[in-house]
């Protein structure tokens, strides 16, 4: 009788990122750890101009929200909207964020 058999445990090594991204699934929290990816990069991906005068970033129902304390870098942002939604694809993939809202 074999003691050390664990059918919940795989017995190769996994490189971290691959155990990690496969923990995020069985857990169905790759979602949410995009979103907070996502939000903790927001200043490199929008560069420090932008960064500077944004007071909050919050995601609700795929819209990323962005409170800004300036009119004209909010009509800026509004303008280059799909840019900034390519670069968020880019930065965390695809499907995080559908809408960029300026608030």
């Amino acid at each position: 009788m074999n003691y050390n058999s664990n059918p919940g445990r795989k017995k190769e090594a996994a490189p971290l990122e691959a155990a990690f991204n496969e923990l995020l699934k069985a857990y169905r929290l790759e979602d949410k750890f995009k979103e907070k990816q996502l939000i903790s990069s927001w200043g490199e991906i929008v560069g420090k101009t932008i960064s500077d005068r944004t007071t909050a970033v919050f995601i609700r129902d795929k819209k990323l929200f962005v409170k800004l304390s300036s009119g004209p870098v909010k009509k800026e942002l509004m303008l280059n909207r799909s840019k900034v939604l390519l670069l968020i694809e880019d930065k965390v993939g695809k499907g995080v964020v559908e809408d960029l809202i300026c608030l």
